[in-house]
């Protein structure tokens, strides 16, 4: 059976390692044909972290090297990188025909505890309305220390028909019994999706 490859987006201070671990009680285990990949931030490799710092210093950085990442069918992303996630889907060639307007091309996208960025250089990406009919699945608690859970729901809201997961666990990716399910239905569907379109068969 064919996998779905899922790019996993860390934390502003975390790396490919923290994020391994921290998504390991979600996804380990679950019947799912798909391949998580963790990558580090750019910033990591020059002794910095984070995807951006504040007023978005670095997040030219991260645009291009994202623009240079293999294809990927989804994104997940927790925190900033959650945050990040909704950026590149604001980038996302809706009809998967990448243009330098519109770079990227994937299927769907997760988020945990993410939030909107509400700056200005990103308002064009928030604007592009299309980009946004995906399907989306929004983790949040209903009480998170970090990321208050009224950003996680503005964030959601930009998507055309979110489906959000709420837990009370904090800021972390929840690993709770329903969302594992809820997590691995929306998996399945969307690896059905994919393979449907393509007309690829199991194999």
């Amino acid at each position: 059976m064919h996998n779905i490859r899922v790019l996993c987006l860390h934390g502003y201070h975390g790396s490919a390692d923290i994020m391994r671990r921290q998504m390991g009680p979600l996804v380990d285990g679950l019947d799912v044909p798909v391949e998580f990949v963790y990558v580090d931030a750019p910033s990591l490799a020059v002794g910095d972290f984070g995807w951006w710092h504040l007023n978005f210093r670095g997040w030219e950085r991260t645009r291009d090297w994202a623009v240079d990442l293999p294809r990927f069918d989804g994104v997940f992303g927790f925190s900033q990188g959650a945050a990040l996630t909704a950026l590149l889907v604001g980038m996302r060639a809706p009809d998967g025909v990448v243009s330098e307007e519109r770079p990227l091309s994937f299927d769907f996208a997760m988020m945990a505890s993410g939030f909107r960025s509400d700056s200005t250089i990103h308002s064009g990406l928030f604007a592009a309305k299309d980009s946004f009919a995906l399907p989306s699945l929004h983790m949040m608690s209903d009480y998170d220390p970090i990321v208050a859970t009224r950003d996680s729901r503005v964030l959601a809201e930009q998507f055309h028909a979110p489906l959000v997961l709420e837990h009370s666990s904090g800021h972390v990716i929840a690993s709770t019994p329903p969302i594992r399910e809820q997590v691995a239905r929306f998996l399945h569907k969307m690896h059905d999706n994919r393979y449907h379109e393509t007309g690829v068969t199991h194999s």
